[in-house]
C-alpha cells in the first residue's frame, strides 16, 4: 500500500523538503496534490537520512507547507513511447499539448536511459544530408555522430535548425526509415510558434516529434526535456530500426537552468557559477547518440547552444567541445554581410567526416575537394590581412585571385537560400567551379588523377 505524506518541511524556489520519509531513493518520481485538486510531479534529487529534497517540475507556485500531500511512486520518471508520437507536439516532460489526446502505449521507458556498454557501440558510418553545402561539403554529419552548432544571441540558429529539419534525409538512394526528434528548451512563444508553423507548412510534421519547453515554463522542466526527447529517439532507433536525428536547442538554457537549481540547493559553484557536475550532465545527454551492434537504427544529435558574449571558451561550449565529435560555428561577421547560413568553416570541423564520405557514400572526390577548399580559404585570410596593410591594388595577381575566390566562396558555397536544398553533387559541383578560379598548380591537396577528371578553369566571376 502506497504511503502518503502530509505537508512539507520547507520550500525554496523549485525545491521542496520532505521529512520523515522512509524508503525514498534518488531520482524517484513523486506525485504531489496541492489543495486536494492540483496535481504536480516531482523528482527526488537528494536523500539524507529521513529527508528528501524534491524538484517540482511544474514549479512550486500555490504550494504551502500544509496544503500539499506527497506520494512516492517507487520508480524513476518514465515516458510512454510509441511510433504514434511522430507528428505530435509535447511539453517539456512529454505531455501532449496539441489537443490530439494522450499517447496510448504499453511501453514505458526510464527517461534517464540505460547504461550502454561501449563494446556494443559500432563506429559511425554513412552520412545524413542536410542540403546545406557548408555542412554537407566541409563538416559532414555522420549517422550516430553528435555535432553541435555554436551560435550567439541574434544569429539565425533557429532558422538553420528549422531548415535542417525540413531538408534532412539519408540521401536520394536510401529506402531506410528516417525521422526527427526536436526538443526546444527555454524558447520564447514566438520562436516555438515559428518552429510549429514552419514544420506544418513545409509538410514535414508527420515525421517530426516536437518537445517544447517555453521560457515561462518551470525551470526544472527544462532539465528533463532533452532526456525525454532522447528516450523517444532511442526507442524509435533501437526498437523500431529507424534512423533518428535529434535536434536540441538551446543547450545554454539547459545549463543555466541547472545553475539555478544548483544555487537553490546551496551547492558550491564552479566556473561562472555553474555546478561542478556540468560536464557529467552534458555527457549523459550527448553520449546517448550512437549506433548499437545488432540494431539497424541510429541516433544522431545536433545540439545547438548560444555562446554568452560569443565566447567559445565559456564553460558550456568548452565542455561541449570535449564531449562531441566536432562543431559548426556561426560567425557574426558573415551574418553582418547578409550571408546565410553564416557558418565560419575554418573553426568548424567534423571529426568523423572522413569515415562517412567518399566512394560508396557520397563521391570519390569529396574528401579531396573539402581539403582543398579549407586550404584555399585559409590563404584567403592571409591575402585579406595583407590587403589591409598595403592596399588591394598592390597585391600580386595570385593574391587577387585568392581574394576573388574568398568572396565567391562565401557568396556561393557558404551562402544559400533558406529554402535551397542542395544535393551532395550540387555542393561538389559548386566546389569545383570555385577551385577553377585558381591556377591548377595551387591545388596541392588533390590527386592529379582527380584533377584531370574534374578541374576546369573558371574565367571571371561565377554568376548564379
Amino acid at each position: 500500500m502506497a504511503v502518503e505524506y502530509l505537508g512539507l518541511s520547507a520550500i525554496n524556489g523549485p525545491l521542496v523538503v520532505l521529512e520523515g520519509v522512509q524508503g525514498a531513493s534518488f531520482d524517484e518520481i513523486v506525485e504531489m496534490t496541492v489543495n486536494g485538486t492540483e496535481k504536480k510531479l516531482g523528482r527526488i534529487v537528494e536523500v539524507y537520512e529521513d529527508k528528501a529534497i524534491i524538484q517540482v517540475f511544474e514549479g512550486t507556485e500555490g504550494m504551502a507547507l500544509r496544503n500539499t500531500h506527497t506520494r512516492l511512486t517507487g520508480h524513476p520518471m518514465e515516458l510512454a513511447v510509441s511510433e504514434d508520437m511522430l507528428g505530435r507536439t509535447f511539453n517539456g516532460i512529454g505531455v501532449p499539448i496539441d489537443g490530439l489526446g494522450d499517447i496510448r502505449s504499453d511501453v514505458k521507458l526510464d527517461v534517464n536511459g540505460k547504461p550502454l556498454n561501449p563494446v556494443t557501440r559500432e563506429y559511425p558510418r554513412n552520412y545524413i544530408r542536410t542540403g546545406i553545402s557548408a555542412i554537407d561539403g566541409l563538416t559532414t554529419l555522420i549517422r550516430g555522430q553528435k555535432l553541435p552548432i555554436f551560435s550567439g544571441n541574434g544569429l539565425p540558429h533557429d532558422n538553420l535548425a528549422a531548415q535542417i529539419v525540413q531538408q534532412a534525409s539519408l540521401g536520394e538512394d536510401s529506402d531506410e526509415e528516417f525521422a526527427i526528434v526536436f526538443a526546444a528548451m527555454g524558447v520564447k512563444y514566438d520562436v516555438a510558434d515559428f518552429f510549429r508553423r514552419t514544420f506544418e507548412e513545409s509538410g514535414v510534421s508527420s515525421h517530426v516529434a516536437m518537445f517544447i519547453n517555453l521560457a515561462n515554463d518551470p525551470v526544472v522542466e527544462r532539465l528533463i526535456t532533452p532526456k525525454v526527447a532522447l528516450t523517444l529517439a532511442e526507442y524509435l532507433a533501437f526498437e523500431k530500426g529507424m534512423h533518428i536525428l535529434v535536434i536540441l536547442t538551446d543547450m545554454t538554457s539547459f545549463a543555466e537552468a541547472m545553475r539555478e537549481v544548483s544555487s537553490s540547493k546551496g551547492e558550491i559553484p564552479s566556473r561562472k557559477g555553474f555546478p561542478g557536475y556540468l560536464y557529467s550532465e552534458l555527457a549523459t545527454i550527448y553520449e546517448r547518440a550512437g549506433i548499437v551492434a545488432g540494431k539497424s537504427g541510429s541516433v544522431t544529435q545536433i545540439p545547438i547552444l548560444t555562446m554568452p558574449n560569443d565566447d567559445i571558451t565559456h564553460p558550456i561550449p568548452d565542455l561541449t567541445g570535449y564531449i562531441t565529435e566536432g562543431q559548426i560555428v556561426l560567425d557574426r561577421n558573415l551574418h553582418g554581410q547578409s550571408i546565410y547560413p553564416p557558418i565560419n568553416v575554418l573553426p568548424s570541423l567534423s571529426r568523423l567526416m572522413k569515415d562517412g564520405i567518399g566512394e560508396g557514400f557520397t563521391r570519390a572526390d569529396h574528401q579531396d575537394v573539402a581539403n582543398q577548399l579549407f586550404s584555399c580559404y585559409a590563404k584567403v585570410g592571409d591575402a585579406r590581412a595583407l590587403a589591409s596593410v598595403i592596399g588591394e591594388d598592390e597585391l600580386s595577381p595570385l593574391d587577387k585571385k585568392y581574394l576573388e575566390f574568398g568572396k565567391e566562396f562565401e557568396r556561393r558555397f557558404v551562402g544559400q537560400s533558406p529554402t535551397e536544398n542542395r544535393t551532395i553533387i550540387d555542393t561538389l559541383t559548386i566546389g569545383w567551379e570555385l577551385l577553377g578560379l585558381l591556377p591548377r598548380e595551387e591545388l596541392d591537396r588533390i590527386d592529379t588523377k582527380v584533377l584531370d577528371v574534374y578541374y576546369k578553369p573558371t574565367e571571371g566571376t561565377i554568376e548564379d
